[in-house]
């Protein structure tokens, strides 16, 4: 590429994302740049209003074009790809300062809850339908999780903000949830306690714990609950989260056998 050409498409991106600030090209008829300058940026914001209904409802519409624009023409996104743009805007809100932090405090908190609904409405993972049990025993084996469930946490009541629900202070307790794809590829979400937020995330970090392993774990993290309290609690959980596809069952490990040489 020749530097006079590459020196003409920097300017006029430039001029795309910040027309006020940066002259569009002589050459180029200015009914002609105002398609391209709508076109651009109607796309962008149309994914990020998409990702992030939640939000955009909190805002007028003049706020929400505002925010929409900073992010067009301050921020660089590292990916081309469209369906990645909402990560990006999540990105954008999480490290770079903005006027709306102070009158929405939980604005990071819910665009992280809505693009972790938009990811795993459009994952491309696939849940399992061999090599496990269905049936099995959730504390003698192998709990084996949906790769398409997640555990959050967050100080605020995510889940339940809307424009008539607007929380300007953190709850006194953490909110935990958890958000996943059943299978009937529908994306759902639940509150959970704290105890079954422990229980999947010590089944997460080792897939090789049975289900007594990961209470036995959680035992040693919650000494005031005695162990049988704590293992008919995990009982029922995991068995409501067999219910509903977050656990799919317990994990078919293949028996091991000791070979014999012949002689």
């Amino acid at each position: 590429m020749s530097g006079k050409l590459f020196t003409e498409q920097m300017a006029f991106a430039a001029h795309l994302r910040d027309p006020n600030v940066h002259p569009a090209p002589n050459e180029i008829e200015d009914r002609r740049l105002q398609i391209y300058r709508d076109l651009f940026y109607n796309n962008v914001e149309g994914f990020v209003a998409n990702g992030f209904p939640v939000l955009k409802s909190l805002l007028d519409d003049t706020s929400w074009h505002q925010l929409v624009r900073r992010f067009f023409r301050d921020y660089r996104c590292k990916t081309p790809y469209f369906i990645e743009i909402a990560e990006e805007f999540l990105n954008f809100l999480q490290t770079e300062q903005q006027p709306l932090h102070q009158q929405f405090p939980f604005l990071v908190e819910l665009a992280h809850y809505e693009w972790v609904e938009l990811a795993v409405d459009t994952s491309m993972e696939q849940i399992p339908t061999l090599g496990f049990n269905p049936n099995g025993d959730m504390l003698q084996g192998h709990p084996l999780l949906s790769p398409l469930a997640h555990v959050l946490t967050y100080e605020y009541p995510v889940h339940q903000i809307k424009p008539g629900f607007v929380p300007l202070e953190k709850s006194a307790a953490p909110h935990f949830l958890l958000v996943y794809r059943n299978l009937d590829d529908r994306v759902k979400f639940m509150e959970i306690n704290a105890a079954t937020a422990q229980l999947m995330g010590i089944l997460t970090a080792d897939p090789n714990l049975t289900g007594l392993q990961a209470v036995q774990q959680m035992a040693q993290l919650m000494p005031q609950v005695d162990l049988e309290t704590l293992t008919r609690g995990a009982r029922t959980a995991l068995e409501h989260l067999r219910q509903v596809g977050v656990v799919l069952g317990t994990e078919l490990r293949p028996i091991a056998t000791e070979s014999i040489s012949s002689k």
